[in-house]
């Protein structure tokens, strides 16, 4: 039987081709390892599988439905638009997906803290619930720009418990929140774990958050076959670290004839600085621990990073979109700050669902893509996010249109 691409990639140094591995200072290589090595014993417990099941059905409300975006369509004419509703998640967005997982990863291991960055809020109100439901101190980084641009997920970080720590370096945004929140790590890995917010950082989190998230692809596999009989035509999402991409990405990757598309920021456009689009102009390099495709300026560092989602900002990519792109299985398309809020406001006004400032990336390259295709084709997008966080920052900035489109 031949084996499927998730039970061989990555390789056992957390290789996806050349790109992922782990790139960590000594102090952390013994935590990483027992990290690693409880991840192996616990992915195939049966107590483990069953609370994780129990958890997502009785506390998350998984599993989120497919909802077709029959108005949407019929504005957009072509393809039927499909949506893969993680908004409705608890806590509203996909994050939960990886964050009740690693909680009790944490406990497993006797952790009484767990430490993690944030970039729009979403994975810090995750974590904090998890680390609420879970009886586990919580320290969220954040950068000092995104506390103020995402303020109601701050609060909400708070309500639940959580300690905010403000990253006032750089951009003080999301790559910002990542140095300080390894930081804090490096002080206490012995009573904390830092439980990584996408697919990115070094072996383990990149295999362990997509495992956790493929949860998404796979419920939508299913969903979709029920609703139209077969397979979608093309899978959608937005890409900044990637989470939310190779969760639905993760149900499709063996289905050759499914066309992957991950969508990054193109922001103000294509001058560096002014966008977030790592695999489309960046090029190898090593930040955080590991080895993928990442946006440097002229010394060789990390450059400056710009979107409207604060959850996408980042100057790299998780190694395994590197992977992909490179050989070939998955498309990268762009989408910048203005189709985003148009998107933004069509799905609101058409759909009655307002999106995640994220989220709107993929559902307009869905739009753009939909308008080529013939009314045969189908898109699946994830809609990894409900907008409830944005709405303050797109009101201030783009005015609402005076009419339904």
């Amino acid at each position: 039987m031949e084996t499927s691409y998730l039970e061989s990639h990555p390789d056992e140094n957390g290789y996806f081709g050349k790109f992922g591995g782990a790139y960590i200072p000594p102090v952390l290589e013994q935590p990483f390892a027992d990290i690693t090595q409880a991840y192996a014993e616990l992915k195939n417990s049966p107590a483990f599988i069953e609370e994780l099941k129990y958890v997502r059905k009785h506390y998350q409300g998984r599993p989120t439905p497919i909802s077709f975006a029959k108005n949407l369509t019929e504005h957009c004419g072509g393809a039927k638009i499909y949506l893969k509703r993680e908004d409705l998640n608890h806590t509203g967005a996909h994050k939960l997906n990886h964050c009740m997982a690693e909680v009790i990863l944490a406990k497993h291991l006797g952790k009484k803290k767990v430490i993690a960055e944030t970039g729009a809020g979403q994975h810090g109100v995750a974590l904090a619930t998890a680390a609420a439901y879970f009886g586990l101190e919580c320290e969220i980084h954040m950068g000092e720009v995104d506390i103020a641009k995402e303020y109601p997920n701050v609060v909400r970080m708070k309500i639940l418990g959580a300690r905010v720590v403000p990253a006032t370096h750089g951009l003080k945004t999301l790559k910002e929140a990542v140095d300080s929140a390894f930081e804090a790590y490096i002080k206490d890995p012995v009573n904390a774990m830092y439980c990584i917010g996408s697919v990115v950082g070094p072996h383990p989190f990149p295999m362990m958050v997509r495992d956790f998230q493929s949860v998404i692809g796979f419920e939508a596999k299913e969903q979709f076959h029920e609703m139209e009989g077969k397979l979608p035509d093309n899978v959608i999402a937005c890409i900044g670290g990637g989470s939310n991409a190779m969760g639905i990405f993760a149900g499709f990757i063996d289905d050759a004839a499914v066309n992957l598309y991950g969508v990054e920021p193109l922001g103000r456009g294509e001058a560096l600085g002014n966008h977030a689009a790592t695999l489309t102009y960046g090029e190898e390099g090593i930040m955080h621990g590991f080895n993928s495709i990442m946006l440097k300026d002229a010394n060789g560092d990390p450059a400056p990073v710009y979107s409207i989602g604060s959850g996408i900002d980042y100057p790299s990519v998780g190694p395994e979109h590197a992977y992909l792109k490179e050989i070939g299985r998955t498309k990268v398309g762009l989408c910048n700050d203005d189709e985003a809020v148009d998107a933004f406001y069509k799905l609101s006004q058409l759909e009655g669902i307002i999106p995640a400032l994220e989220s709107a990336h993929a559902v307009a390259y869905a739009m753009k893509l939909a308008k080529t295709l013939g009314k045969e084709k189908t898109i699946l997008v994830n809609l990894s996010g409900r907008g409830d966080k944005d709405i303050d920052y797109v009101i201030e900035h783009y005015p609402i249109p005076n009419a339904k489109f």
